[in-house]
């Protein structure tokens, strides 16, 4: 019994060190966050809706959009390309991939779910994400930018698109994008 008990405070005293000594490991360092940056984007995405290369397909829709001329429920895919000008001829700096999705309603309507990749200029391998409710009719119009990798890592922010050309094959939009990141 006296060795039971002797043994007990031995293991008490020894892990009483143990926690003593552990304070002396901790260290508490400042919080000392990077810089937030603002950047400013203008670029156009050029998007082609059918033809040889179209740069957006329908994937999915519902089946009562078979017999709708609304495009109600139809889930498309998008490859389009960033330009820095809105002529056919203009650098590209880009592409947008995502996906769509069309409503109807008033007015046609859809949410975006797009990564906006970089592949010139200095933002060259950098992204930014655009998840948003976009009213594609309107000619002006705000998205949300939700995210980013590579120079915008941790992005927020909103983008301002104008239609500037629509027609059944062709869709030109230009982006004025105010992105806020680290």
């Amino acid at each position: 019994m006296k060795g039971t008990f002797v043994l007990t405070w031995i293991l008490i005293i020894y892990l009483s060190q143990i926690a003593v000594q552990s304070q002396y490991y901790s260290e508490i360092l400042p919080y000392d966050p990077e810089p937030v940056r603002v950047t400013n984007l203008h670029f156009y995405l050029h998007e082609t809706l059918n033809g040889q290369n179209p740069t957006a397909v329908n994937i999915a829709q519902a089946n009562i959009t078979n017999n709708s001329s609304e495009p109600f429920a139809t889930l498309a895919v998008v490859d389009d390309i960033l330009k820095i000008g809105r002529e056919d001829n203009s650098e590209v700096i880009g592409n947008a991939q995502g996906l769509g999705l069309l409503l109807a309603g008033n007015t046609t309507t859809g949410v975006m779910y797009s990564d906006f990749g970089f592949t010139a200029g200095k933002f060259n391998g950098s992204s930014i994400s655009i998840f948003s409710r976009n009213t594609i009719i309107e000619p002006g119009r705000e998205v949300a930018v939700v995210g980013g990798r590579g120079k915008f890592r941790m992005a927020k922010g909103f983008a301002l698109l104008t239609t500037y050309f629509l027609n059944a094959t062709a869709v030109i939009i230009e982006f004025n994008v105010t992105v806020i990141h680290y």
